[in-house]
């Protein structure tokens, strides 16, 4: 074959192959002909990838979240839906266009701003105080350092520059509050007459109709597919610890000194005189002169009044420049510097250059060196933080005994239950949509209905359905989804026949009505019922009236103004197959002047809230019509 190729192939068309072979290997790289990249993000925005594994942490978040606060507007359960997975995406995409739109701005997140989120946080605040202790030590806990979180910080703050900005230019005027009283105190007076039930002529439902029906909802007479699972569970609540002896306590105390040391701090006040992004020479040098000049004036008795006047840190300087006590770590890295080399009660004669910030004026007004404290002084934290530490460590080391218990032996429970001495458990009975009990939770559920489980008959790997809480399982029992015979549900499927005709003929007699009432006949003598009446109704006397139903009292405030004095009927359906007439025959505005100024300007700031959020949805819309995004459906 290479031969009869040697053969077709010489003189110039064998240089012009050879030719374009070299430079495709020499321009690619002879290893883009062996390695293929593989995309595994979710979404693209730009340039710029969410991972499978942001988005997934994201929804881990959020899932924690709402098992953790009972005034969640979503459960767990609700984020394993397809609608609400691409709402949580959605978001993150639109985080990642404000991101990238303050880089386009040259908008930055201030180290100022950063100190302040955290200061005040009440989770690092004792007695109403930021704690630096309390905030190393659930750092620490959470297996994370002051810079990655105040990263973390930072980038969150990062996502509400744009929208604080439209935000603060957002205006609602007086004519936009009186409008809003005046609907809100609008009053209402209604008529309305309840139409009975009407009787069918004929209740005859064959059983050809009855099979049709039967058939084109069959969806809703199918049993859905269910199964029940053999599970084992290693919960940490239920591990037992013993008391800790002084030896342990030490050794915890030494391992981990550094949560009870008290660390080298420094208070400090400074002065910011700002260097805008991408600045100029010009702009640059006049910085520094200007920062130069301050130092140059600067004492400890005047340092308060030239921050007031000249710092750029709206932060600070209303507080005469005052940072606080700072800890190593804190500030960025030049700042953190200048500040630790410096003497109690000195300022700095140079400005101090922040990439981020511009030049700092430093003044060290007081010092702290770092020291532990004894060990009998924390005796009793220690023991509450080795009991908390121990006790994951034991539930952990437990967890992954059973994970790979139920690897080795994936056919049985039993191996991996005789071995732990742990009781297997069978649960009910569930759907995809989940059970009452374990099954509420949605990673068990998904787990039991995975391949691996449900299909291949293998023990599932270890599931973790909440903090501390691990579960294997093992199919017990897989019911099909099967549609119900239909003599089991004949009679529900002919009572649901006869009912539709029944919401038909009253629909269509309350519509003929309506129509004689527009050719002015009388309601009274049309309909043969009493006519209710409602006068000076108004929004918030709704929730309590009981004898009306509430179909009329929630759209009573949606039906048409009478025109020329003339009231217009029109029909709402009140449920089990009855209908109501209803006619507004009066409409009387609500009067704004009565409204105390304390009541417009709570209102005031709710519109302004809400028009902002409006405002930042329209902008945030805009980008991404200009943007290039890309989702990986497949991949969620």
């Amino acid at each position: 074959m290479l031969q009869a190729l040697r053969n077709k192939i010489h003189g110039w068309p064998a240089a012009i192959v050879l030719g374009v072979c070299v430079f495709a290997v020499a321009f690619f790289g002879i290893e883009s002909y062996f390695v293929s990249r593989v995309d595994t993000y979710v979404a693209k925005v730009g340039d710029h990838e969410i991972s499978q594994q942001d988005w997934q942490q994201r929804l881990n978040e959020l899932r924690q979240q709402a098992a953790q606060d009972p005034r969640s507007p979503f459960t767990a359960a609700d984020l394993e839906k397809p609608e609400l997975k691409q709402r949580v995406l959605d978001g993150m995409i639109s985080q990642q266009l404000l991101l990238q739109a303050n880089s386009d701005l040259g908008l930055t997140v201030s180290d100022a701003s950063v100190r302040a989120a955290i200061g005040g946080d009440p989770g690092f605040q004792v007695n109403g105080q930021f704690s630096p202790e309390a905030y190393r030590a659930i750092l620490s806990m959470q297996g994370m350092s002051p810079a990655m979180y105040e990263a973390k910080v930072r980038a969150s703050l990062a996502t509400q520059l744009i929208p604080s900005a439209i935000s603060n230019t957002t205006l609602v005027s007086d004519a936009d509050v009186d409008t809003f009283f005046r609907l809100r105190l609008q009053q209402r007076d209604l008529r309305f007459v309840e139409l009975p039930r009407p009787s069918l002529t004929d209740a005859n439902v064959p059983d050809a109709e009855i099979e049709a029906f039967y058939k084109s909802h069959i969806a809703d007479y199918t049993t859905p597919e269910q199964v029940s699972v053999q599970y084992l569970e290693v919960k940490q609540s239920d591990l037992k610890l013993g008391e800790p002896t002084d030896a342990q306590l030490h050794e915890f105390y030494d391992k981990f000194k550094q949560r009870y040391a008290q660390p080298e701090q420094r208070e400090a006040s400074h002065i910011l005189i700002n260097v805008p992004k991408n600045a100029t020479p010009e702009q640059q040098k006049a910085a520094l002169d200007k920062a130069k000049k301050i130092a140059a004036e600067a004492t400890p008795e005047n340092f308060a009044k030239l921050a007031a006047e000249n710092s750029d840190d709206l932060g600070s300087k209303r507080g005469g420049g005052d940072l606080g006590w700072l800890e190593k770590g804190v500030a960025n890295p030049a700042f953190d510097t200048a500040l630790f080399g410096m003497k109690k009660g000195e300022i700095t004669k140079e400005p101090v250059l922040s990439p981020e910030e511009g030049y700092h004026i430093i003044w060290l007004r007081d010092a702290r060196e770092g020291d532990a404290k004894p060990f009998d002084e924390v005796r009793s934290q220690l023991a509450a933080d080795w009991a908390k530490n121990e006790g994951e460590r034991l539930y952990n080391e437990r967890a992954g005994q059973l994970g790979d218990l139920a690897e080795r032996n994936p056919g049985s429970l039993e191996p991996a239950a005789k071995e732990l001495g742990l009781e297997i458990k069978t649960s009910p009975l569930f759907s995809r949509d989940g059970g009452a009990g374990i099954p509420d939770d949605p990673k068990f559920v998904q787990a039991a209905f995975a391949d691996d489980v449900l299909n291949q008959g293998n023990n599932s790997s270890l599931v973790q359905v909440g903090k501390g809480d691990a579960v294997v399982m093992h199919l017990a029992k897989h019911n099909p989804a099967a549609p119900k015979a239909l003599a089991d549900v004949k009679d529900s499927v002919r009572q649901r026949i006869l009912d539709e005709r029944v919401d038909a003929l009253a629909k269509k007699q309350a519509d003929e009505l309506v129509a004689q009432l527009a050719k002015g006949g009388d309601i009274a003598s049309l309909t043969k019922a009493p006519v209710r009446s409602l006068t000076g109704l108004d929004r918030n006397k709704i929730g309590a009236i009981t004898d009306v139903p509430p179909a009329i009292l929630q759209q009573a405030f949606t039906l048409p103004h009478p025109v020329a004095n003339k009231p217009s009927w029109a029909t709402v359906p009140t449920g089990n197959g009855t209908y109501a007439l209803v006619s507004v025959d009066k409409v009387v505005e609500g009067d704004p002047s009565k409204v105390e100024k304390a009541q417009r300007d709570a209102l005031r700031g709710q519109m302004m809230d809400a028009m902002a959020q409006a405002a930042a949805l329209e902008y945030i819309d805009s980008l991404k019509a200009r943007a290039d995004i890309k989702i990986a459906q497949d991949r969620m």
